[in-house]
């Protein structure tokens, strides 16, 4: 077992199977020495676990856990083309929000993402990070969360 996987399994949690991709695109591509995944959902065995927009039917609190299914999700995408073990760092993660227009958390939602990428990663996983709020995100998902990583 991997040093990642070990640390994933300290922090019960497993990696799921890389969902599948929604339209025209594959879950991550690598170029060069960087693993840039597709946006990745908070899906839980296939399933979103909730819809709907923070502030409406969704509390932060909710779409923070999900931002954090978004990032396990994210590390499934970049361990299907490498070896978790060969990430040197996590350089950016960005986090869309579905949100009311009076909501402007979206920052502490994606929290949730950045927090699990530390958990995760160390110091390998401080990154670069934006949090941008949308009106919609694709199947009603609260939360969509996509990463860059840096590998061997």
């Amino acid at each position: 077992m991997s040093r990642v996987e070990d640390r994933l399994k300290e922090l019960g949690l497993e990696l799921p199977a890389v969902a599948a991709p929604l339209a025209a695109y594959v879950p991550a591509v690598r170029t060069g020495n960087h693993v840039y995944t597709s946006g990745q959902l908070p899906f839980v065995k296939g399933v979103l676990p909730s819809t709907g927009r923070v502030g409406d039917g969704v509390t932060p609190g909710e779409a923070e856990q999900m931002a954090a299914l978004c990032a396990l999700n994210a590390i499934a995408a970049v361990g299907s083309i490498v070896d978790l073990d060969d990430v040197v760092r996590i350089v950016k993660v960005v986090g869309f929000v579905a949100s009311i227009p009076e909501f402007y958390g979206q920052p502490g939602v994606v929290n949730g993402a950045s927090n699990l990428l530390g958990e995760v990663f160390g110091d390998a996983g401080v990154h670069a990070r934006s949090a941008v709020g949308v009106s919609a995100l694709p199947m009603n998902s609260p939360v969509e969360v996509e990463i860059i990583a840096e590998v061997r």
